[in-house]
């Protein structure tokens, strides 16, 4: 099997050509390593390739297939964190796996390296100080999304089929948005983040990968969810494997369609015709489609979701100053301008304040509630723009205070956040173009439902075909 015929391959088939000896375990892996080695010098995905691949499962359901893990939360054994920060320094290593990366060997997936993210997550693009910028495969000059920029980047070049991602505004389903690819957050508590987390901000981090279709998506999510030992609290398991429930057509559903959320600008044109050019292919396969949109206190979201940010940057840059045994002064003198105004804002920050946040992340939560209870999916851009141009959101523009960058940030990422307050899964899919750049549409679902939201999209997958479209870089071209 030759390189071309290898990145035209999802993990699902590549898998199949394993198990059939079309092709071996070794072979694949040389092939992406081959990608990674011509491309990667040009959209700058991967921080690190491995000498070898991580220890795996090599009879897995994914057995033998290259797979990345992104910089951020999860743990593999030995493995060094940076963080897409200075502060790491050359990187700490972890102690021991964390409960997903597990679940990643056990599939047989075989981890061949690390992908790059923005400082400690905090942005909608991947550029630091300290890896530098990730590139857009279908457009070097535009960012290819955040915080798992550069898992969405070395998918949608070819490198690999799958990597793991995950979101905590959007961070799954902005790169995916960005890079062509699908993206999917799943409903709070579906995938364990433990032992290290039991809800990652607040509960509005989870846990994921992105990858080219559906079938991987479902595959993905079958090797991924269920509880551990000590999470918090336990979500019903799906009524069957979602592989198997994909092979079935949704019911008739009541989609609602939005191309703007209280308190923002509307999306740009080009969003706002895909998700438009979505809603009549999916009114002519029968669902019922109409224009509605949640409401909900915008302010009270905006100022909750800062806070739990905010929060966040504040234990982790102090943690890993206590790591280094470092004052946490010149902890916060390594982190970019924008980290350190957030951090800052968090170091202030009260136990009053955090409960208020919560109260009103439960007041959001039940206000949108009953629109669910009406419509099974809502229809939205994923971004409210095209992919923007590197350099656009910058982290380390000291102009910025904490709340001016967070205005900038939630002004491009302004449709995946609301998912993350909530709980409920949402799915960005490759259904729109702009020029040479993809454009995501979001769909969101009600708490618990990634079945009905797999299944709507492979049937849009098959309705509104992406797999033909490969960027301008890409493995196949080499």
């Amino acid at each position: 099997m030759n390189l071309a015929d290898y990145s035209r391959l999802d993990a699902t088939g590549l898998a199949e050509c394993i198990r059939r000896k079309d092709i071996s375990a070794a072979e694949a892996q040389q092939c992406a390593r081959q990608a990674a080695t011509a491309l990667n010098p040009h959209i700058n995905a991967m921080a690190e390739l491995f000498d070898a691949p991580l220890s795996h499962d090599a009879q897995g359901p994914l057995g033998g297939v290259p797979f990345l893990i992104k910089d951020l939360v999860l743990q593999a054994e030995g493995v060094r964190c940076q963080a897409g920060s200075r502060l790491f320094g050359d990187g700490l290593p972890a102690a021991a796996d964390s409960a997903l990366m597990a679940r990643f060997r056990r599939a047989g997936l075989a981890t061949l390296g690390r992908t790059w993210t923005p400082e400690l997550g905090f942005n909608a693009t991947t550029e630091s100080a300290l890896g530098g910028a990730t590139r857009n495969p279908w457009n070097l000059a535009h960012s290819a999304g955040g915080s798992s920029g550069g898992s969405a980047a070395a998918v949608a070049a070819g490198i690999v089929p799958m990597a793991h991602a995950n979101d905590g505004g959007g961070s799954i389903r902005v790169p995916a948005a960005a890079c062509g690819l699908i993206g999917l957050k799943s409903s709070r508590g579906r995938i364990s983040a433990g032992p290290g987390y039991g809800q990652p901000l607040m509960g509005l981090g989870m846990e994921g990968v992105v990858c080219r279709t559906v079938r991987d998506a479902a595959a993905a999510l079958d090797l991924m969810h269920g509880p551990e030992l000590g999470d918090p609290f336990l979500i019903p398991a799906p009524a069957q494997p979602y592989a198997q429930a994909i092979r079935s057509a949704p019911r008739r559903l009541r989609i609602a369609v939005s191309t703007q959320f209280p308190g923002t600008q509307p999306a740009a044109q080009p969003c706002a015709d895909a998700v438009e050019a979505t809603a009549r292919t999916l009114a002519g396969l029968g669902h019922v489609v109409e224009w509605a949109t949640p409401s909900y206190a915008h302010e009270a979201f905006f100022s909750a979701t800062r806070t739990f940010w905010s929060s966040l940057l504040a234990a982790g840059v102090a943690g890993v100053a206590q790591a280094l045994q470092m004052p946490l002064e010149k902890a916060l003198g390594q982190v970019q301008a924008c980290t350190r105004a957030t951090a800052e804002h968090g170091l202030r920050l009260s136990a009053l304040d955090l409960e208020l946040a919560l109260a009103q992340m439960n007041a959001v939560s039940r206000e949108v509630a009953p629109f669910f209870a009406q419509h099974d999916i809502l229809l939205t851009p994923t971004m409210r723009t095209p992919p923007v141009a590197l350099g656009y959101l910058d982290q380390d523009d000291p102009a910025r205070d904490a709340q001016g960058y967070f205005d900038h940030l939630f002004d491009y990422a302004t449709f995946t956040p609301l998912a993350n307050l909530t709980g409920q899964p949402a799915v960005s899919l490759p259904l729109g173009m702009a020029g040479d750049l993809p454009i995501g549409v979001q769909c969101m679902a009600p708490m618990g439902d990634e079945a009905t939201l797999l299944q709507l999209a492979a049937q849009l997958e098959q309705a509104m075909p992406w797999a033909a479209r490969r960027p301008a870089l890409h493995a196949a071209a080499l």
